[in-house]
């Protein structure tokens, strides 16, 4: 029996076959359904060619959504440890899904703790501007204060050297910034942009380096940075633990203060070190920093206040849920009407004309997306700090 074969036009085949060899990465995902109280795991399938994006439901084993033209991520962001938010959905990436990927964006990927000294912590935004052109992320931070006994836990591996005793008193003396850094080869990166221990050494032999910019000695020198994969393990674990414990406490005050928050898009855009530079530079004081990933019930929760209120509530919950963001407790007399007037009006369009020089004018890009929230009622500048530094950060 004679079979006549119709294939169809060339050019629909070279699309077919295109489309078939695009270069794909896979991860295993989880998202928790609040609607059903379920953890939903997916596999989770980004094109890199074209910024599009497809889940399959591996429970139930069918595509959930089908390839899709998805702008919000980005090849950095795809991280196992890493949450991305697609159409709404805060997306915990917790495993690579297939050998190539893992070889491909996991094999240089390195966790390591940066820790930034009590002379140095006013430096903040320059210091988190240098992990970002190290092309490192910052995936955790907190301002903590530690105990003498916090310290001597920490330095454990220095206990019988002479510096030993200094170097505690120092880093108990005042608040310390914490933070888990992500990136290829993240321990030896880190470490050269710190700059040699000795300080004087930096700024002799590597001026650019952090040390060589803000330290003043061996001691007194700005910053630490694990100097080994395992060492980045026990130290990570010390300031944020992954199972019991909490770790070292924050530094919120709840008195003379304001609430603000770096927004999600923000901080992926990179204006982190930017924005609390700014803030510093104007006299602010911030007195309590730690990052958090909201989810969508505490985003509606916080924001509740503006629900009914203002047209963008919702965008306004999708935002603050779309990624990690930085919560500040700002100190200052009369600090709600000041910083909000430093932040300057909602919409970044009319800060630009009215008040170029605010942080929405000058970082925002539009009502939802303007850079910083910021307690809008005096009353509630306290309640706002205690919602992330006592409800959330437990």
């Amino acid at each position: 029996m004679n079979l006549k074969l119709t294939f169809p036009c060339r050019a629909w085949l070279d699309c077919v076959l295109c489309y078939a060899q695009d270069e794909r990465f896979a991860f295993l995902a989880e998202w928790y359904d609040p609607s059903a109280a379920l953890l939903r795991r997916y596999q989770l399938l980004y094109y890199p060619k074209d910024g599009s994006v497809e889940m399959f439901d591996m429970k139930n084993q069918r595509t959930f959504l089908r390839r899709t033209k998805f702008d919000e991520i980005h090849p950095e962001d795809l991280f196992v440890g890493n949450r991305v938010n697609v159409f709404s959905r805060q997306l915990n990436l917790i495993g690579y899904g297939d050998q190539y990927t893992a070889n491909k964006l996991g094999s240089k990927k390195e966790r390591t703790l940066a820790m930034i000294k009590p002379d140095a912590v006013t430096k903040v935004g320059d210091i988190i501007q240098m992990i970002y052109d190290a092309n490192l992320i910052v995936t955790k931070a907190k301002m903590t204060k530690l105990t003498w006994k916090q310290a001597v836990d920490f330095y454990t591996e220095h206990q019988s050297k002479s510096f030993f005793n200094n170097l505690v008193q120092f880093v108990s003396s005042g608040p310390v910034i914490a933070m888990e850094l992500m990136g290829d080869e993240a321990v030896y990166t880190w470490r050269k942009v710190l700059g040699p221990t000795d300080s004087g050494v930096a700024q002799k032999d590597a001026a650019n380096s952090l040390r060589g910019q803000f330290g003043t000695d061996g001691t007194k020198n700005a910053g630490h940075g694990s100097d080994s994969l395992a060492s980045a393990a026990r130290e990570l674990e010390f300031f944020f633990p992954s199972t019991t414990g909490h770790g070292p406490s924050n530094t919120a005050m709840y008195s003379d203060c304001t609430c603000s928050i770096i927004k999600p898009h923000a901080i992926s855009e990179v204006l982190t070190g930017k924005i609390l530079k700014s803030i510093i530079e104007n006299g602010f004081e911030i007195s309590a920093l730690q990052m958090f990933n909201m989810d969508r019930v505490n985003a509606e929760e916080f924001l509740e206040v503006y629900k009914g209120v203002v047209a963008e509530y919702t965008n306004m919950v999708d935002e603050l849920c779309s990624g990690p963001c930085m919560a500040l407790e700002i100190h200052a007399t009369d600090s709600p009407r000041t910083f909000r007037e430093f932040c300057g009006p909602a919409d970044p369009e009319i800060a630009r004309h009215l008040r170029p020089t605010t942080l929405r004018a000058l970082y925002g890009k539009n009502k939802v997306q303007n850079a910083v929230h910021c307690t809008d009622l005096p009353e509630d500048g306290i309640l706002e700090v205690q919602y992330f530094f006592k409800i959330l950060d437990v």
